[in-house]
C-alpha cells in the first residue's frame, strides 16, 4: 500500500510544470513594456511637432509672398519726395530737384516741368514745406516799414486734364492747399544784412482723389523766394501714393 502511495506521488510531481516565472523575470517584462509605450509615445509627439512646423512655415511662406506682393505692387511704391532752392527764373516757386541728397521719385510719379505728374488715379498725400530766413530788422533807409508784419505764405496747385483752360493755352489750376503765418513784426535796425534774421517754416498736408495726368505745383511770392532756405530738409516737396 505504502508502495502505491510513494508511486503516485512521483507520477503528480513529474506531471507538474518544471518552469516557474521568477519576480525578476516578471520585472524585466514590465520594463520594456514601459519603455516601448515611451517611444511610441515619443515617436507620436514628435511627429505631431514636425507637421506644426510643417503648417508654420506655410503659413510664413504665405506670409512672406503676400508681403512680396505688397512690396512690388505700384500703388505702394509710388512716392516722390524733392528738395528746393531759389533760381532766378522761377519768379513764383522754388526749383525742385530729385537728384539730390535722399530726394526720390519711383512707382510712375516724376518730376516735369517743375510739377509732379500723376500716374493713376488713387489716394494720394500731399505735402510741402518751404523753410524762409526773415529779416525782421527795417533798414535805416526804410523807417516806414518799421513795425510791418512779416507773412509767410505757400500754396499748392492742381490741375487736371478734366479743367477748362483760361484762354485756351493757360492751365488753370485749382488751390489744393495753402497756409499763411506771420513771422514777425519788422523793427528798426541796421543796415547789416545778417541783422535780425528769423527762421521760419510753412509746412502743410493733406490726402486728395487724383485723376492720372493731373500735375501739382507750388506757388510762392516772388519777394519771399529770395529769402528760401535751401539747406538740406528744409524745403520740400512730395507725393506718395495710399
Amino acid at each position: 500500500m505504502e508502495g502505491e502511495m510513494s508511486q503516485t506521488l512521483v507520477e503528480v510531481e513529474a506531471a507538474a510544470p518544471k518552469e516557474r516565472t521568477s519576480p525578476q523575470s516578471s520585472g524585466w517584462k514590465w520594463t520594456a513594456a514601459l519603455v516601448a509605450i515611451a517611444l511610441c509615445f515619443g515617436a507620436a509627439v514628435a511627429l505631431t511637432w514636425w507637421t506644426k512646423g510643417q503648417v508654420h512655415t506655410e503659413k510664413d511662406d504665405d506670409l512672406r509672398h503676400t508681403l512680396r506682393q505688397i512690396s512690388m505692387s505700384k500703388n505702394v511704391r509710388a512716392a516722390i519726395h524733392l528738395g528746393g532752392q531759389y533760381n532766378a527764373e522761377f519768379k513764383t516757386s522754388a526749383e525742385w530737384l530729385k537728384d539730390v541728397d535722399h530726394y526720390h521719385s519711383e512707382g510712375g510719379l516724376e518730376l516735369r516741368g517743375n510739377e509732379i505728374v500723376i500716374p493713376r488715379d488713387g489716394l494720394y498725400f500731399v505735402y510741402s514745406q518751404a523753410s524762409f530766413r526773415v529779416r525782421c530788422h527795417a533798414a535805416a533807409a526804410d523807417a516806414a516799414d518799421a513795425n510791418e508784419a512779416v507773412h509767410l505764405s505757400h500754396t499748392v496747385k492742381r490741375w487736371s486734364p478734366s479743367y477748362a483752360y483760361d484762354d485756351a493755352t493757360e492751365k488753370s489750376y485749382k488751390t489744393i492747399l495753402h497756409s499763411i503765418r506771420t513771422a514777425c513784426e519788422k523793427t528798426p535796425g541796421g543796415d547789416n544784412p545778417a541783422e535780425g534774421r528769423w527762421f521760419s517754416a510753412v509746412y502743410m498736408g493733406a490726402v486728395f482723389s487724383l485723376k492720372s495726368g493731373d500735375t501739382l505745383k507750388t506757388v510762392n511770392e516772388e519777394k519771399l523766394l529770395r529769402d528760401l532756405d535751401e539747406d538740406s530738409g528744409k524745403t520740400f516737396f512730395g507725393v506718395f501714393a495710399l
